[in-house]
């Protein structure tokens, strides 16, 4: 989590914890978990797609404008593509920074950009 990162693929999502930097007093992390029904009906999973050109060109811009415009901080950004099953993590999203409010704030706001922005499609996978 040296710069600020991410990862589209359908590699089983890692939540190991790298050391702090020297200024970093707090970390945010978001996970992601695949519900067990979808408009209630359950589900195995969900099988998610992405356009990777587009998808990693605006997780590009979209972490440099966070960078940019919300002040210093450390985020690494995972989504797993391909089928991931019911109660296993498909999205992780780690914010470090100097204060907590701040790791909250910006968790908050990378997870509402990637969720409207980033085009990355789920379909359910029905039981």
């Amino acid at each position: 989590m040296d710069a600020p990162s991410f990862i589209l693929s359908s590699d089983i999502i890692r939540d190991d914890l790298p050391l702090f930097a020297p200024g970093e007093g707090a970390e945010a992390r978001f996970l992601g978990v695949v519900r067990g029904e979808e408009d209630g009906r359950a589900i195995s999973g969900i099988e998610y797609s992405a356009y990777h050109p587009m998808a990693e060109k605006i997780l590009t811009d979209l972490l440099a404008t966070g960078q940019a415009q919300r002040g210093p901080h450390r985020v690494f950004v995972q989504h797993r593509l391909g089928f991931v099953a019911a109660a296993v993590p498909s999205i992780l999203i780690r914010v470090r920074t100097r204060h907590s409010a701040e790791a909250f704030d910006l968790c908050h706001w990378y997870l509402r950009a990637i969720k409207t922005s980033v085009p990355i499609w789920k379909k359910p996978v029905f039981v």
